[in-house]
C-alpha cells in the first residue's frame, strides 16, 4: 500500500516517465541492476517504479542519510562498502540465489552531474555471480534539491524525473584472465556500459534550436553563456531573441535548404548569425578567409553558395578588402550592418515575443534532426576544398560523447579562439558550450601569442582547446599564473608534443588531454580524459562509435581506420559535382569513413596515431612514417619547428627531407643523437626556413611545405 501511494505522489510531483519496461522482464532472475547515481532520491525511485521485491547494495555512508532512511524499509538492503572484499563476496553469494539486485557502481552520489568513478568491484560482482547486467538512467533528479549539486545546476522543485532501462547485457571476461588483470577487465566492461548508457540515453535526436531552448529551461534564461571583446555578455534569453531576429531577416533574403556562406570572426555576433541561419532550415557554410579569395570561391562553387554574410567592420579589420571584392563579382555579399539597418523595432519586439513562447511555437515545427547543420570545408590538402556536410544529430550526438566522458557544467568557462571555420573551434569550442549551460568567451584570433594567456586569465577560464603549435607558443609567452583557474586543456588536430606536454606540465600544473578527429567525425573520435588517460596515445574511441583497422602492406600492428557511428558526417560536397551529396562509404559498407590515418589500438582500446596513409613513403622497398620521423627530430631538436614530407628519389624511389628551423643541420649530428634509429628513418636533405608553413588552424601545411622542400632543392 505505502509503495502505491509513492507511486501516485512521485508520479504527481515529477512527472516521472518510465522507459524501456520489457527490457526489466527480459533480463530474468539473477539480474545486477546498475544505475547512475544522481541524488538522494535514486534508491526510492527504484524501489517505487521497478517491479518485483529488489535488493538495494547500498553504500555505507549512503544508507546513513536522514533523507533514505526512512524508506529503506521498502526493501531489502545489502549495506556495502566497495573497497571491502568480504562485504562484495557476501553480495556475489547473494545474487546467486538468483536475486534482483541494485548497485550504484560510482558508489556515492555524483558532485559534478556526471558520472564519478566506477569501481571495479561492481563488474566482478556481475562476472563471479553469472549474473545479467541491466543498466538503468536515472534523469532529471539532478536538479532536484535532493543532489549534491547546489552549486553545480539550477536546482528546481519538481523537474520531470525519466526512468530509463537499457537492455541486458553480460560481463563476458576471457576465461584465462585471472586476479587483478581479470578484475581490471572487467571493471573497464562496466565502466564503458555506464558511459555507453549516459550517451545512449541522451537527447541528441532533434536540432540545435530545439537542444538550445532546452538548455535553457535547465540552466535559466538570464544564464549568461557567450561573450567576446565587445565585453556584451549574452545570456539565453538575449542569444535566442537575437538568433530570431537575425533568422526572421535571413528568411526573407533565402530559401529553405539553402547555403549561406559565413564569412565572420570568432564573436557572439557570428554566433547569433550561425544559429539564425539554422532556425529555419538554412545551413551556414564556414568560409576559411585564410585560403584567400580564390579558395573561397571554390568552396562556394563547391556548395553552390549564392550569397555570402559577412562585416564591413570585419572586412576592414582582417584586411580582406580585396577578397571582399573578388567575391562580390561572383556572388552576392550581404553585409551584416545592411542587414541590422532593416531590422525596425517592430521586427525585435515579435522576436522578443517568439523568444517567450518559442518552446511553443519552434517544438510544432518538427524540423528533421538528420537536415544539414553546418558545411565545413577541408583545408584542401588533397586539391580543392570539399565540404563536409554535418546534420544537428551528428554535432549533438558527439558534444553527447564528449559529456559522457569528461565533466563540465554551468560554472565552467570556455576560452574559443580556435577559428569557427575548423571543425574543433565550431561544434566544440563554440556550441558545446553553449548547449551544456557553459559561457564561452571568443577570441577571434589565435596567432596572439602573448594576449591570449592574458585574456585567460583575466576571464578566469576553466577549459581550452588548442592545437600543438599554439599551446606550444602560449606556454612559452605565459605567466606561469596566467592559467590559474583551467580544468582541462584538450589538444587535437595534431600530434601533441612531449615537450610541450612537460611544458606546461612544470610550468602551469596543467596536464594536457590529448585527442583526435575530423571534421567527418564532428570532430571528435577520441580523447583521452581525467579518468583513462595514457600518454603517447590520443585516448579511447568515443561511445557508440564502430572501428575497422584495414591491413597496410609493409605495416604491422597497425591499420588504416575505418569509422562507424552516430557523428559521423551525412557525406561529402565535391568540386565535380556541385551541392551533389556523397554520403560516407568505405571497404566496410555504407555510412562507414575512412580516416586514412595509420593506427595501432591496445587491449585497453587506447589509440595511438602511427601517421596518415599519404604521408608514409616507400624507400628501398621500406614503408618510413614521415609522423615517426618528425617525432624523432623533434626530440632531438624540440625548440625547433620541423616538418618531415617526401620526395622522389631516383636509386631509392623517395627520399626524406626535413624543413626545420634549426641552424646548421647535418645527417652526421643527426645520426650521432639520434641512438638507436635505422638510418632509413632519418633524413638526408635538409632545408632550412625561418618558419615552418602553417595553416590558420594550426596544423603544418604539408602542401606548401613540400613545394617549399622542391623549390629549395631545384
Amino acid at each position: 500500500m505505502l509503495k502505491k501511494i509513492l507511486h501516485a505522489l512521485l508520479t504527481l510531483l515529477f512527472r516521472i516517465e518510465v522507459k524501456g519496461l520489457e527490457h526489466y522482464d527480459a533480463a530474468g532472475k539473477r539480474v545486477l541492476i546498475i544505475s547512475n547515481h544522481t541524488s538522494f532520491l535514486d534508491p526510492l525511485l527504484l524501489g517505487v517504479f521497478l517491479p518485483d521485491d529488489i535488493t538495494f547494495a547500498i553504500n555505507t555512508h549512503i544508507s546513513r542519510s536522514p533523507w533514505i532512511k526512512p524508506f529503506l524499509r521498502l526493501s531489502k538492503v545489502f549495506v556495502l562498502d566497495p573497497t571491502q572484499p568480504l562485504s562484495l563476496k557476501s553480495l556475489i553469494h547473494h545474487l546467486k540465489t538468483d536475486k534482483k539486485t541494485v548497485i550504484f557502481p560510482e558508489g556515492r552520489i555524483t558532485v559534478t552531474g556526471s558520472l564519478m568513478k566506477i569501481y571495479d568491484g561492481t563488474g566482478m560482482v556481475a562476472d563471479r555471480a553469472d549474473a545479467m547486467i541491466l543498466p538503468i538512467r536515472i534523469d532529471g533528479a539532478e536538479f532536484t534539491h535532493f543532489s549534491r549539486l547546489k552549486k553545480i545546476v539550477r536546482q528546481r522543485m519538481f523537474p520531470k524525473i525519466t526512468i530509463t532501462i537499457l537492455p541486458p547485457t553480460q560481463v563476458a571476461a576471457p576465461k584465462e584472465l585471472r586476479g587483478k588483470q581479470r578484475r581490471h577487465y572487467n571493471g573497464r566492461i562496466l565502466s564503458d556500459i555506464m558511459t555507453n548508457l549516459a550517451f545512449t540515453t541522451s537527447h541528441y535526436q532533434q536540432t540545435i534550436f530545439a537542444k538550445l531552448l532546452q538548455a535553457r529551461i535547465i540552466h535559466g534564461g538570464k544564464h549568461i553563456v557567450a561573450n567576446d571583446l565587445e565585453r556584451t555578455p549574452l545570456s539565453y534569453n538575449r542569444l535566442i531573441t537575437r538568433t530570431i531576429a537575425i533568422g526572421n531577416a535571413l528568411k526573407k533574403i533565402s530559401e529553405s535548404g539553402e547555403n549561406l556562406g559565413v564569412l565572420l570572426p570568432n564573436s557572439t555576433k557570428t554566433l547569433c548569425v550561425v544559429l539564425g541561419i539554422q532556425l529555419y532550415g538554412r545551413v551556414p557554410a564556414m568560409l576559411n578567409y585564410s585560403i584567400g579569395s580564390t579558395g573561397m570561391l571554390s568552396a562556394c562553387h563547391t556548395a553552390k553558395i549564392k550569397t555570402v554574410l559577412t562585416s564591413r567592420r570585419f572586412i576592414d579589420l582582417g584586411k580582406l578588402t580585396e577578397e571582399a571584392e573578388h567575391l562580390s563579382q561572383h556572388l552576392n555579399l550581404v553585409y551584416l550592418e545592411d542587414l541590422a539597418s532593416n531590422i525596425t523595432g517592430l521586427d525585435k519586439l515579435r522576436a522578443f515575443w517568439q523568444c517567450k513562447t518559442a518552446n511553443s511555437w519552434y517544438n510544432k515545427a518538427e524540423l528533421d534532426p538528420h537536415h544539414p547543420a553546418v558545411i565545413l570545408f577541408t583545408s584542401g590538402t588533397e586539391g580543392s576544398p570539399k565540404g563536409v556536410v554535418l546534420s544537428h544529430q551528428n554535432i549533438l550526438a558527439n558534444h553527447e560523447q564528449v559529456a559522457s566522458r569528461i565533466n563540465f557544467n554551468a560554472q565552467d568557462i570556455v576560452f574559443n579562439f580556435l577559428p569557427m571555420f575548423h571543425s574543433f573551434g565550431f561544434t566544440v569550442g563554440t556550441l558545446l558550450p553553449i548547449m551544456h549551460g557553459m559561457t564561452t568567451f571568443f577570441y577571434p584570433s589565435p596567432l596572439h601569442y602573448s594576449i591570449i594567456p592574458e585574456i585567460a586569465y583575466e576571464k578566469n577560464a576553466t577549459i581550452m582547446f588548442g592545437t600543438n603549435t599554439f599551446l606550444a607558443a602560449y606556454g612559452k609567452k605565459a605567466h606561469p599564473y596566467d592559467f590559474y583557474k583551467i580544468r582541462y586543456v584538450v589538444a587535437g588536430a595534431e600530434k601533441l608534443q612531449d615537450n610541450v606536454r612537460q611544458l606546461w606540465s612544470d610550468k602551469f600544473g596543467i596536464r594536457i588531454l590529448e585527442g583526435y578527429g575530423a571534421t567527418e567525425t564532428s570532430p571528435v573520435a577520441a580523447v583521452n580524459t581525467p579518468i583513462e588517460n595514457k600518454i603517447g596515445s590520443v585516448g579511447r574511441l568515443m561511445p557508440s562509435m564502430k572501428y575497422q583497422l584495414e591491413a597496410v602492406p609493409g605495416i604491422e600492428d597497425a591499420g588504416k581506420l575505418h569509422l562507424a557511428g552516430p557523428n559521423i558526417m551525412l557525406g561529402y560536397l565535391l568540386a565535380d559535382n556541385p551541392g551533389k551529396l556523397v554520403p560516407p562509404e568505405s571497404t566496410y559498407g555504407k555510412g562507414w569513413y575512412d580516416t586514412g590515418d595509420i593506427v595501432h589500438i591496445d587491449e585497453d582500446g587506447f589509440v595511438s596515431i602511427q601517421g596518415r596513409s599519404k604521408r608514409f613513403a616507400k624507400i628501398s622497398g621500406e614503408m618510413v612514417s614521415l609522423a615517426a620521423t618528425e617525432q624523432i627530430v623533434a626530440d632531438i631538436w624540440p625548440e625547433h619547428q620541423h616538418a618531415v614530407v617526401s620526395l622522389p628519389d631516383e636509386r631509392k624511389g623517395e627520399q626524406l627531407v626535413l624543413l626545420t628551423t634549426y641552424k646548421d643541420p647535418t645527417i652526421k649530428e643527426l645520426i650521432a643523437k639520434a641512438k638507436g634509429i635505422a638510418a632509413i628513418n632519418l633524413p638526408r636533405k635538409f632545408v632550412e626556413v625561418d618558419k615552418v608553413p602553417v595553416m590558420a588552424t594550426g596544423k603544418t601545411n604539408y602542401i606548401e611545405a613540400t613545394e617549399l622542400a622542391k623549390q629549395k632543392l631545384a
